[in-house]
């Protein structure tokens, strides 16, 4: 065995950037992160060849001087941190005295850089086995430039690993989207092959911001988001979350930033899943954009090298102040009336609507319809044909159809195959699902009274021992409290085994072993569980779904109504507990396409 020895710098350079340089999107990272830490407002970024052949960064910020720019491309030097308080509250970005130096280590870089009290701009390089710099004067104006060309030159075993030139620039552009919507108040432009990918400008008002989210997503998601603002117990949460029916078959809609940075936390991830969750279809993926402002005290951002992982002081809270926002923003959700002047509504109106299995009134059954007067054509027997439609009574709702904002469902007109309900707004013509909807709006009201309702404890016939990890075991020792609060009686025998004695009155059929892991496991993690609720939500939606009126059942005129009155006042009424959309909306703009009017 050889003697110990100290590394080269360029060797020990180049083991970090194992750690910090995965891609050529780490590096876009690390210089455009830097950037904004200099107080930069315009970016410039150019990429060629997917950021291998050259990665250019250029800003206005406050730029480097000339005796510190051979700091700048040195290991365990940095201007964010200065001792271990300032890392315990870091509100900076950037890797902080790691990454130039593994940067240039691995590629060629060269670094240019002009301030206000210099009389001239400098620039700097790194090259040869100890990594000496040489700074020589430049012309520059006042910023910084990051010039990186031929990643992993030096180093082929790692550039073999790289992907194709479009996988790669993905990366860079998810990236770049990531900052973007971060940072609104500064401009961007990317380039790559030449090509202007994005040139977005700085946004001074809510418009603006919606437009950039269009120019970085896709231009219909301000339309189909809810914009959230709140804030509690030291928490402010922002941004935009999409409608459920607003969905994505993959999770790369999903921004959320903390303290301006683009994170991935398990907390965050399942506090989403929970507020969504009997709004989705099955495999689909909420859309969102969120940012969460705290204390920087409160948050730990060294978890990882990368910084996309964060831990929070208090999960149990952030974990609930987000589902608690999220989920009253989802059931706040409700058909959108229609902005029409109150000249424009008719004097008279239907009768009141009455709930589902009440008579008809007899004045809706006397409705008639009567043609309009057309020009007659020959061979056409009109009386004939009016007496045909008089007969159908699903059709014979005719000329004075109410509109009224107070209502967007609109009034129904028919019941199409026992199946749908054809409902007149003012904007056109809505076509509601009638089992669907029903179910939402049983469902809701069974969560509503279960909700007013404590959870009863059940004793078990025969106390069950069952087999749990030491960590579960430890879970269920200190948070007897919670359990007790959520139906659960258990105690730890030794440290492998926990002896169940109640549980959740509702769940007696239920296997208790799998439950009482499963809520274990969430209260170590999260803080809290869900599985009890969701346990209990998927009883109630089976008891919705059987208890929902069913295709072929022929509803009157005054269930039908009633029936829309109850969607537009119940939460989530877009949406059955499957996911599924309960209506559809045809403007008569789309109508008169369909029928080349106008054309």
């Amino acid at each position: 065995m050889s003697r110990i020895h100290l590394l080269s710098p360029r060797l020990a350079n180049q083991i970090a950037a194992g750690e910090v340089v995965e891609r050529p999107a780490s590096v876009v990272k690390e210089l455009v992160e830097n950037a904004l830490d200099a107080g930069a407002t315009q970016l410039q970024i150019e990429i060629d060849d997917g950021g291998v052949a050259l990665i250019r960064v250029k800003d206005n910020g406050q730029g480097i001087s000339k005796e510190d720019l051979p700091m700048a491309l040195s290991r365990h030097a940095t201007s964010k941190i200065t001792d271990l308080q300032d890392l315990e509250g870091v509100a900076t970005l950037g890797f902080r005295g790691e990454a130039l130096a593994s940067v240039a280590s691995v590629s060629r870089l060269t670094l240019l850089s002009g301030t206000q009290d210099q009389d001239h701009s400098w620039q700097v390089t790194a090259s040869g086995r100890d990594m000496a710099t040489e700074v020589t004067p430049c012309a520059h104006p006042i910023g910084t430039t990051v010039e990186v060309r031929d990643l992993f030159f030096n180093t082929p075993a790692r550039r073999k690993f790289l992907k194709t030139t479009k996988t790669e620039f993905s990366h860079i552009d998810d990236v770049i989207k990531r900052i973007a919507l971060a940072h609104f108040d500064i401009s961007i432009q990317l380039r790559h092959a030449q090509k202007v990918v994005y040139q977005l400008h700085p946004c001074n008002n809510q418009t603006a911001k919606e437009h950039r989210l269009g120019q970085v997503l896709q231009p219909d998601f301000a339309k189909q988001a809810l914009s959230i603002e709140a804030e509690a117990s030291g928490l402010r949460l922002s941004g935009w979350i999409g409608l459920p029916t607003y969905n994505r078959s993959q999770a790369d809609y999903q921004f959320f930033f903390v303290n301006g940075r683009p994170v991935r936390d398990r907390v965050v991830a399942h506090a989403v899943k929970q507020a969504y969750r009997d709004v989705l279809f099955h495999g689909r993926h909420p859309a969102f954009v969120l940012y969460l402002d705290l204390d920087p005290k409160l948050v730990d951002v060294n978890v990882h090298p990368t910084k996309h992982e964060v831990r929070f002081r208090e999960s149990r809270l952030v974990h609930d102040f987000l589902f608690h926002q999220l989920h009253k923003a989802i059931g706040s959700v409700r058909p959108k009336t229609a902005d029409l002047s109150p000249a424009s509504l008719p004097d008279s109106y239907l009768p009141p609507p009455v709930p589902l299995g009440s008579p008809s009134p007899t004045q809706q059954n006397e409705i008639s319809w009567q043609p309009a007067p057309r020009t007659h054509y020959e061979g056409v027997n009109e009386g004939a044909i009016a007496a045909q439609l008089q007969a159908l009574p699903q059709l014979t709702q005719g000329t004075a159809l109410p509109t009224n904002t107070q209502h967007p469902m609109g009034f129904a007109v028919a019941q199409l195959h026992g199946v749908y309900i054809l409902s007149q707004n003012t904007q056109g013509l809505i076509l509601v699902d009638m089992h669907a909807a029903h179910e939402r709006i049983t469902y809701e009201r069974l969560k509503s009274a279960s909700d007013k309702q404590s959870l009863q404890a059940q004793p078990l016939l025969v106390p069950l021992a069952i087999s749990a990890t030491a960590f579960q075991t430890e879970t269920a020792e200190q948070q007897g409290e919670t359990l007790a609060t959520l139906g659960f009686e258990v105690t730890v025998i030794d440290d492998n085994r926990l002896l169940i004695r109640c549980i959740p009155a509702f769940l007696y059929q239920a296997n208790p072993e799998p439950l009482v892991l499963s809520v274990l496991n969430d209260i170590a993690e999260h803080g809290s569980s869900h599985a009890i609720t969701s346990a209990r939500d998927d009883i109630l939606a089976s008891m919705a779904c059987h208890g929902s009126i069913r295709a072929n059942r022929q509803l009157t005129i005054a269930e039908m109504n009633g029936l829309l009155r109850d969607m537009e006042a119940t939460e989530r009424s877009d949406q059955c507990n499957h996911g599924r959309p309960t209506w559809v909306q045809l403007s008569l703009a789309q109508l008169d396409k369909l029928f080349l009017r106008g054309q």
